[in-house]
């Protein structure tokens, strides 16, 4: 029990110096901040990232960020850099160096080479006074009064606080570029986060003869079978120029069955839910799940703009599509 209060006390400890961290690099983002967003938002080729150790790792995740909200960049192992990979920048880039000290060797030794391409350079330390900072266009302060290390020596709140910065700059850059959900979407296109966006309800949708259709004279006893044949769990009920009047789902027959209505004689206009909630074949799935979920239904009737079904989808479209 004591070792196990001594991990809580410690886990709890290092959230709370980070927290602390955090919540001071909000003060530091101020006109250098600015100036770094512009640099990089009129940059002509891409935002390169450098940095090496644990800072390397931080750069790595800073790039994919960069990237994948519509500021191209990618990032670069300094070590390697000095050995050919410097060859990938280019006059119109602009670099972003990682380096808490600001005076990590491998980084460092790069400079020459940045002035040389005159490229411009943000750097991002703790120590505003150092190497990397000085020769720096821009400087971002990501300085940390002490690391949750207790011997303060491995890099934890600073590379948390790094991380945060490089969230701060991609954000605001995806803001100021007016990067949408459909841009999102481009850089994203696998997973269930790549088809939640792209994934359109003409996609998963049934058509044709896989689409449950029954007119307003038909006997619910028919309009059972041919639920029951389509296997939707549902049936649209269409008027005589074939535009949708209603729906008849597996909960408006439970509702049925409490009713005196003789299934047999009765007609399917006489229990169906009238008009029924629709949706276009060019909206987003993800938008159909919503509906589903705030309308508490399990189908949704696909019409076109005459109000003509097209399709059908159910719940467990959605699923087997990976939208859920």
């Amino acid at each position: 029990m004591k070792q196990e209060n001594s991990f809580i006390s410690s886990g709890q400890r290092v959230v709370e110096i980070e927290q602390e961290a955090v919540a001071m690099l909000k003060d530091k983002i101020n006109d250098d901040f600015a100036k770094a967003c512009e640099l990089l938002i009129n940059c002509q080729g891409r935002i390169v990232v450098i940095g090496m150790g644990k800072s390397g790792h931080i750069g790595n995740k800073i790039a994919a960020t960069l990237a994948s909200t519509g500021s191209p960049a990618f990032f670069v192992h300094p070590g390697e850099a000095s050995h050919g990979d410097l060859g990938m920048i280019t006059s119109k880039d602009v670099v972003v160096a990682l380096s808490n000290s600001g005076e990590t060797s491998e980084v460092t030794s790069l400079l020459p080479v940045i002035k040389r391409l005159n490229v411009p350079l943000i750097s991002m330390t703790g120590n505003p006074n150092s190497t990397l900072s000085k020769f720096a266009s821009v400087n971002l302060n990501t300085k940390v009064t002490r690391e949750a290390c207790p011997m303060n020596l491995a890099p934890t709140a600073s590379t948390t606080v790094s991380l945060v910065m490089g969230d701060a700059l991609a954000v605001a850059l995806l803001e100021a570029r007016g990067f949408t959900e459909d841009d999102f979407a481009l850089s994203h296109p696998g997973g269930s986060l790549g088809r939640r966006l792209l994934l359109r309800v003409d996609d998963i949708m049934h058509k044709g003869d896989q689409v449950p259709v029954v007119t307003v004279d038909t006997s619910i006893a028919n309009a059972l079978l041919e639920m029951s044949a389509k296997r939707l769990g549902m049936t649209c009920i269409v008027d005589q120029n074939g535009q949708l009047t209603g729906i008849f789902t597996d909960g408006d027959l439970r509702r049925a069955l409490e009713t005196e209505v003789d299934f047999k004689s009765a007609n399917i206009s006489q229990v169906m839910t009238k008009g029924g909630l629709t949706i276009s074949a060019e909206s987003l799935a993800a938008q159909a799940l919503q509906i589903m979920d705030s309308k508490s239904v399990n189908a949704l009737v696909v019409t076109d703009d005459s109000g003509t079904p097209i399709g059908a989808l159910n719940m467990h479209d959605l699923l087997k599509a990976g939208v859920v």
